[in-house]
């Protein structure tokens, strides 16, 4: 299938789906463990902590089959979107029991939405991608993914600045990334991105500042600042939306703030502008 903009042919896609099974081995989840600088101490029977199970369900495609951004290249399950660039814009959760290590677990994925819109930047379109997830036909959690999709960014192209995030928090953890931490994430998920690894390509190409700290990395790391905030309890929902990218070239902060069983949370850059809010209710 040809790439297009073409309204009425990507809107074809909406209600497309496919079903995924995968058992929860843990070895993924204790190389998580280590990548996060943690002691690999989870076993058979233990809860995947949320989020994690981006580490399962993996999906590859021949490197004949790759687009020039190390994904899959587009028009199979997912949209032929005639726009160079993606990124993981957000999603939302809703969870109703953990998945445990050693489940044998089902992913069924649906295109729930495809729009196009046209923005400061230029043409952009949005694909939203819903997953449920559960072990026996017993459901665990269900999942909305927004991608985003853009035109390559001009040369003398300057982001707009998001807002300051204030200093209004209840905790603050201080991150720094590396490029040991981005190759790990993406080795461990299988996300052949190339800005998360090919400085020159996110550079050059795609105009980033530094090698980009993945999406899905920091609103794993968000819902489990909110976790520890909550003193472990389980979360009931958690919905992010990324604002900025962050890269590898300096630290940048994590922050929480409880009100009753609702924890809002920020990524921010090192400068104390928003990259990601996220908000988690338990």
């Amino acid at each position: 299938m040809q790439p297009t903009l073409d309204p009425d042919t990507l809107c074809t896609w909406i209600g497309r789906h496919e079903t995924r099974t995968d058992t929860l081995h843990t070895g993924p989840a204790n190389l998580m463990e280590m990548t996060l600088d943690r002691d690999p101490v989870l076993g058979a029977g233990d809860a995947l902590p949320p989020l994690w199970h981006w580490l399962y369900f993996l999906q590859s495609a021949r490197i004949s089959a790759l687009g020039r951004d190390g994904h899959p290249a587009k028009g199979g399950f997912l949209p032929p979107v005639a726009l160079p660039r993606r990124m993981w814009a957000g999603g939302r959760f809703g969870f109703a029991a953990p998945l445990r290590m050693g489940d044998t677990a089902t992913k069924t994925s649906t295109i729930k939405d495809v729009a196009l819109k046209h923005g400061r930047s230029g043409a952009l379109c949005f694909v939203t991608v819903r997953h449920d997830l559960g072990v026996c036909g017993a459901p665990a959690f269900w999942e909305e993914h927004d991608i985003v999709y853009r035109e390559d960014p001009k040369p003398d192209a300057v982001p707009a600045p998001t807002p300051l995030i204030g200093t209004d928090w209840d905790m603050t953890e201080e991150i720094t990334p590396s490029e040991v931490l981005l190759f790990r994430y993406s080795a461990l998920t299988f996300n052949g991105h190339r800005i998360h690894y090919d400085r020159a390509y996110a550079r050059d190409i795609e105009g980033h500042g530094g090698l980009v700290v993945h999406g899905p990395l920091l609103a794993t790391l968000l819902i489990d600042l909110a976790g520890r905030v909550m003193n472990g309890a389980p979360a009931r929902a958690f919905d992010f939306r990324a604002h900025s990218p962050l890269f590898d070239t300096a630290p940048f902060t994590l922050h929480a703030r409880r009100a009753g069983d609702t924890v809002t949370l920020a990524a921010a850059t090192p400068e104390g502008r928003l990259a990601m809010q996220a908000t988690a209710t338990f």
